[in-house]
């Protein structure tokens, strides 16, 4: 087997390091670091998922990035899913017993997952392992050998446990072996380090000692902090309605990351960019100097996040977009076309009769349903929320002219652009 070449230990801690809530313990990591440096052998680092919901968002592109980063240092990643455990339900933050997945949901999910990984790992270089591979063989003696590995009462230290035991919540028993049964992946997977988000350390933690106990050197744990979503005060979470898909349209991806507040930006940058803390520090002194405009610097963010997802090309056409539509209040150049045929003195459209030669903007965007209603659409006209050719219109009594052909551009609320096309 040809070893591996690996960089100097510092140089490879000085890029692990960025981002990182915590090393535990700091001095476990380096001495693997230079052992791998010595022997030529990769240390294996591994993430563990449930794939507990099918669509991933740049919240949990934060810890698979540190993954990259070991895979771009030569070391095995390997990204485990966890089908077996997902269906019992990580404890962690949830304050009661969430219903388990099927079967057939978790393996729904996982399909989709990595699909979605492989955005940012190397496919080639990545090792995939399942933990039904083993957890789904045990029997109740593996069970009862493993339980007996730690301490109840250790297991009540758990935040989350003692919460809902103070407020008189349940907690089932299956709760309690989730960390130790994802603590067997450990076992398995022979790990020398295991990442994971912040509210993850107790569960990591718990893998660490069951490696121990099964004669193991224990893994080093590096923790990533939580990318706080787009409200700018909790974290990334698409129940929350406060996140950015890893799969939406470049587009839409963009005019979401522009809504950050500017403060958050730069943990974005230290979180889901390669750019390096000294470069991150100069784009801070040049904004906090005046010479760089906040919007310009989350502009580049937002870029340089949706290159590594969809391509330079396609994030150079969502930032032009965005500059052309939200700054410089052009049209975009595509907009969605709606022609209407005038016939036998009616206004037509897709074969059917929709009005008079002359109706009501409000009421054309309620027959086209661009709006709910008819009421809907006076209101947004009211409040400034139509813009015809580039000129604002307030009232909602104001009336298309379909008497002749004719073409509008039209902006309706802040996203929604349509060309009118009367034929």
């Amino acid at each position: 087997m040809t070893e591996t070449k690996f960089k100097p230990v510092e140089e490879q801690l000085a890029y692990i390091q960025k981002g990182v809530a915590e090393i535990i313990p700091a001095e476990e990591l380096k001495a693997k670091l230079e052992n791998s440096l010595k022997t030529g052998k990769p240390l294996r680092v591994y993430l563990g998922v449930d794939p507990t919901a099918p669509d991933l968002h740049l919240g949990h592109t934060v810890v698979l990035r540190k993954l990259k980063h070991f895979q771009d240092l030569g070391h095995t990643a390997v990204f485990l899913i966890g089908d077996f455990s997902a269906m019992i339900g990580d404890p962690t933050g949830v304050s009661e017993t969430r219903p388990p997945l099927t079967r057939e949901q978790v393996d729904a999910n996982a399909k989709t997952y990595l699909e979605q990984v492989y955005k940012i790992l190397d496919r080639e270089k990545t090792e995939v392992r399942y933990n039904s591979e083993w957890l789904s063989k045990m029997n109740a003696e593996d069970v009862v050998r493993l339980c007996s590995h730690y301490r109840l009462a250790r297991m009540l230290e758990r935040e989350d446990f003692r919460s809902r035991l103070s407020n008189n919540q349940p907690i089932s028993v299956h709760e309690l072996l989730y960390p130790l049964l994802t603590a067997r992946d450990a076992v398995e997977l022979k790990s020398d380090v295991e990442l994971g988000a912040t509210e993850q350390k107790f569960n990591l933690l718990v893998h660490r000692e069951i490696q121990r106990e099964y004669g193991l050197t224990g893994q080093a744990i590096l923790t990533m902090p939580i990318l706080v979503g787009l409200d700018g005060q909790r974290k990334m979470s698409k129940s929350l309605g406060n996140y950015v898909g890893i799969t939406e349209p470049p587009s839409e991806m963009f005019g979401k990351m522009m809504s950050i507040p500017d403060d958050l930006m730069w943990s974005y940058y230290e979180l889901i960019t390669d750019r390096t803390p000294q470069q991150i520090a100069e784009l801070r002194k040049e904004v906090a100097s005046g010479k760089l405009h906040p919007m310009d610097a989350k502009m580049r963010l937002a870029e340089e996040v949706i290159s590594g997802f969809y391509g330079k090309e396609a994030a150079r056409k969502a930032a032009e977009h965005f500059q052309r539509v939200f700054r410089d209040r052009q049209a975009p150049t595509e907009m969605q076309e709606i022609r209407l045929i005038r016939r036998d003195g009616s206004l037509q459209h897709s074969g059917g009769i929709i009005s008079t030669l002359t109706p009501k903007w409000c009421q054309l965007f309620a027959y086209l349903r661009q709006m709910e209603s008819v009421a809907e659409a006076a209101r947004l006209i009211e409040q400034g929320g139509l813009e015809i050719d580039g000129q604002i219109v307030k009232d909602p009594k104001v009336k298309l002219d379909a008497t002749a052909p004719a073409s509008y551009d039209v902006r309706l609320g802040k996203k929604k652009f349509l060309r009118i096309i009367v034929e």
